[in-house]
């Protein structure tokens, strides 16, 4: 058995592995770390190994701290992934796009890939059917949408996220809604139809913890999956273990 874990900017999620079968996820915060990475490992007690990626700023030290119970390893640019980077700025690759780009290479050969991870940033990440990583894109999540509009201006007010009533907005909190909500809609839609008119044989993964809200208003086919980046995470440590 193999736990990964995926450091983000707001939380942390993990799971655990029995080959390629995900036996169950966890999702918690910085400082519960500790606790819940000690339970997770009394009850499967077969786990061998634990693979870490993080765009935290959590350091490694939490988890070395295990290391004595389990095989720690840490996911980086240095690592083998299934796919050539052509990024200009490959240093500057957020190992999270990597990994699901290593993942969407894996699970789809032979096809154009557009992995849309709808987190606290929404990232758009292109791999070719040559198996070539081309970059993508990176925009506001939903979250920094509404926290923007409420930050940068005098008199907005900060919004949870809400489910539009209609397009147009008949109040300030309901224009709020109409403008972050249809306005990420738009902008997935309109980057899918781009890549769309590029490309053939194409597939588009969307992932994140946004996932459930976004798909059901997407006009696009895709193939929803809020736990893909855990599942990249243990085929990209599969890879690795190939590879190494």
């Amino acid at each position: 058995m193999i736990l990964v874990v995926d450091v983000g900017n707001t939380r942390i999620k993990a799971a655990v592995f029995e080959g390629a079968m995900l036996l169950e996820v966890f999702v918690f915060s910085q400082i519960e770390l500790e606790k819940n990475i000690k339970n997770i490992l009394k009850n499967f007690k077969k786990t061998t190994d634990l693979m870490v990626s993080s765009v935290g700023d959590l350091g490694k030290q939490p988890f070395l701290a295990f290391d004595k119970e389990i095989k720690v390893h840490f996911i980086s640019n240095k690592d083998s992934f299934p796919f050539q980077n052509k990024y200009a700025t490959p240093q500057t690759l957020g190992i999270d796009r990597m990994v699901l780009a290593a993942g969407a290479t894996l699970r789809y050969p032979d096809q154009n890939r557009l992995v849309i991870d709808a987190g606290t940033c929404i990232t758009y990440d292109f791999i070719d059917q040559e198996n070539n990583y081309l970059g993508g894109a990176i925009s506001p999540g939903l979250r920094l949408r509404y926290e923007a509009l409420h930050h940068y201006t005098a008199k907005l007010p900060l919004l949870s996220l809400g489910i539009p009533e209609d397009l147009i907005g008949k109040s300030t909190s309901e224009s709020i809604h109409s403008g972050v909500v249809n306005g990420l809609v738009y902008e997935i839609d309109g980057f899918i139809n781009q890549y769309k008119a590029r490309y053939l044989n194409f597939i588009i993964i969307l992932t994140g913890g946004d996932t459930d809200f976004l798909a059901k208003r997407l006009k696009n086919t895709i193939f929803a999956n809020s736990n893909f980046l855990l599942e990249s995470l243990n085929q990209t440590f599969q890879h690795k273990t190939k590879n190494d």
